[in-house]
């Protein structure tokens, strides 16, 4: 069984989905995370309506949707439910209110979800993200301790690099409630005194993605892997970037083959 190779569609997130599908369909992607969002295409508000109609677009072009990007409202859910979409994707924030207090309401908010997950048949996938979320993939799983099954993780290789884990602890981990994973690259650029995450191609950050496909394949792991298109340098077309970064994943990806 080999990777649904896939790409989160946000930098052309006002494409209708027959001219998104032609695109990723051409990048050699064959799978895709859609963002339902207020500046997407399909938003949440629309999303009952819009997703079924978009998602059928983008398999008639051969591509599969993996997931959205959205939030847990129930619109959601039976949007993705209509449409055939398995996962929602979702970031747990932290407020002013601190870490823990944060953690304690995201926990509400997904127990909450678990009703819908159920109702509907659409699983929740939660990302670390450095910043003002919960940044590791320990704390991500601990979040989702306890929670049904139908609550994932999706792993991010930058940001566990900028957690500063490493794949062969987390992916280990997280084995059992893996539901996708996220390829992109990350360094540190220092800007006006400040070291900030800088996102860059496959090779060039600290996430060792061969270290990456090893680890999937300790874990036998053969679900999707979704290169996110996100680079902090505008000089060069995100398409171009991503093309050489899907060649580079399939190239690693072949020398840890996925097995069942």
């Amino acid at each position: 069984m080999t990777y649904l190779w896939s790409v989160f569609t946000k930098p052309w997130l006002a494409l209708p989905g027959d001219e998104l599908g032609r695109l990723v369909s051409d990048l050699g992607f064959a799978g895709a995370e859609v963002p339902v969002r207020e500046a997407a295409y399909v938003s949440p508000a629309t999303a009952e309506a819009e997703l079924p109609k978009f998602t059928a677009q983008l398999r008639a072009e051969g591509v599969e949707p993996i997931s959205v990007a959205s939030d847990l409202s129930e619109r959601v859910f039976a949007a993705c439910a209509e449409a055939g979409v398995p996962l929602i994707r979702i970031m747990a924030e932290l407020g002013p209110d601190g870490y823990a207090a944060s953690v304690r309401r995201t926990r509400m908010l997904l127990e909450t979800a678990a009703v819908l997950t159920e109702r509907y048949g659409v699983q929740v996938g939660v990302q670390p993200h450095h910043g003002r979320f919960v940044a590791s993939t320990l704390g991500v799983l601990q979040l989702l301790d306890g929670l049904p099954e139908q609550f994932k993780l999706v792993w991010d290789a930058a940001h566990d690099a900028l957690a500063g884990d490493h794949p062969a602890v987390t992916l280990e981990l997280g084995a059992e409630r893996l539901g996708i994973v996220n390829l992109k690259n990350v360094q540190y650029l220092r800007t006006d005194g400040v070291w900030k995450p800088y996102f860059v191609q496959a090779d060039e950050g600290l996430s060792d993605w061969s270290a990456v496909f090893a680890a999937l394949q300790k874990v036998k792991y053969s679900g999707p892997i979704c290169l996110t298109g996100q680079y902090s340098d505008p000089a060069v077309p995100v398409e171009e970037r991503l093309e050489k970064d899907l060649h580079a994943a399939v190239t690693s990806a072949a020398q840890h083959p996925s097995r069942e």
